[in-house]
């Protein structure tokens, strides 16, 4: 929400809490046949871009956020080929994921195509390597492509969701993470966004339950900060189709051919770290380590 002396402000009902951000301008405003999106010119995070009144990216911290969808899932799975992006219509993510030069085929999968298409214009450092011949795009539902495609057919799901609300709910659902252990290959990795584990454990709880009922047998979350989410506290879970979830590629990792901002052989290893309680509140649905 937008109020009369220039401030945007999320609300997040469920923690009773909200954080806001000085603008400068309104860039662009539009209804889609899914969702509203705004783009804002913000004084000091840059540009931001906001579905449905939530903020999804920033400028100034959401190289984090594409950093750690992206490098830590790559750098596990052995030899990563052929990768899916759900989501991810800014493109942040699909442009990490093809810093990999092993990576031999990226389809991104959005249901809006005009989250990409005004990704490319206000947020072009995001979307310079759209035209990369390895990169596929497909306007269309997520789950209903998933469901489509053949069997054991990628090596990687990587689910830049929004929140499970709308357009994105069904995303966190055990139809869609059936489909996703069908299409994936014999040890095939997904990892999907999963909200704050300090203000959302409900929805993580969820997705390990709806998980390991789709057939996963090893789950896994990693954390991460990012300042415009709320609580500032993000996570993503990772799940394998076959082996357990350990170890990286950790000399590739050190020795990789890109620079990052945030990632790290170090950071990789430090991010699957989880706080006691973590461990607390999902003893009943997966034995954490």
């Amino acid at each position: 929400m937008l109020s009369d002396d220039r401030w945007f402000t999320e609300y997040c009902e469920e923690a009773g809490s909200a954080h806001s951000f000085r603008i400068e301008a309104k860039l662009h405003e539009e209804q889609t046949g899914y969702q509203k999106i705004e783009v804002y010119e913000t004084t000091h995070f840059g540009r931001v871009m906001v579905i449905d009144g939530f903020i999804m990216l920033s400028a100034r911290d959401n190289f984090i956020y594409h950093e750690m969808l992206a490098h830590p899932i790559l750098y596990t799975h052995e030899a990563p080929k052929r990768v899916a992006v759900v989501g991810g219509g800014d493109c942040g993510t699909l442009n990490e994921v093809l810093k990999h030069p092993e990576v031999e085929q990226v389809t991104l999968i959005d249901i809006d195509e005009r989250v990409v298409r005004l990704s490319e214009i206000h947020f072009p450092e995001l979307c310079g390597r759209n035209d990369d011949p390895r990169a596929k795009f497909c306007f269309t539902d997520g789950c209903k492509w998933m469901r489509e495609a053949p069997q054991d057919s990628i090596d990687v799901i990587i689910v830049d969701s929004t929140d499970p609300i709308g357009p994105g709910e069904i995303l966190f659902s055990g139809e869609f993470y059936s489909a996703c252990q069908r299409a994936l290959a014999g040890n095939g990795l997904l990892v999907q966004q999963s909200e704050s584990p300090l203000l959302h454990m409900d929805i993580l709880r969820g997705m390990y339950r709806e998980m390991k009922g789709a057939g996963f047998s090893h789950l896994k979350s990693l954390f991460f900060p990012l300042s415009v989410y709320p609580s500032g506290w993000w996570s993503a879970t990772m799940a394998r189709k076959g082996a357990p979830i350990e170890g990286f590629r950790e000399e590739a990792a050190g020795n990789r051919p890109f620079q990052t901002r945030y990632y790290n052989s170090d950071i990789h290893r430090g991010a699957f770290c989880a706080p006691e309680f973590f461990y607390q509140a999902l003893s009943d649905i997966e034995p954490v380590t």
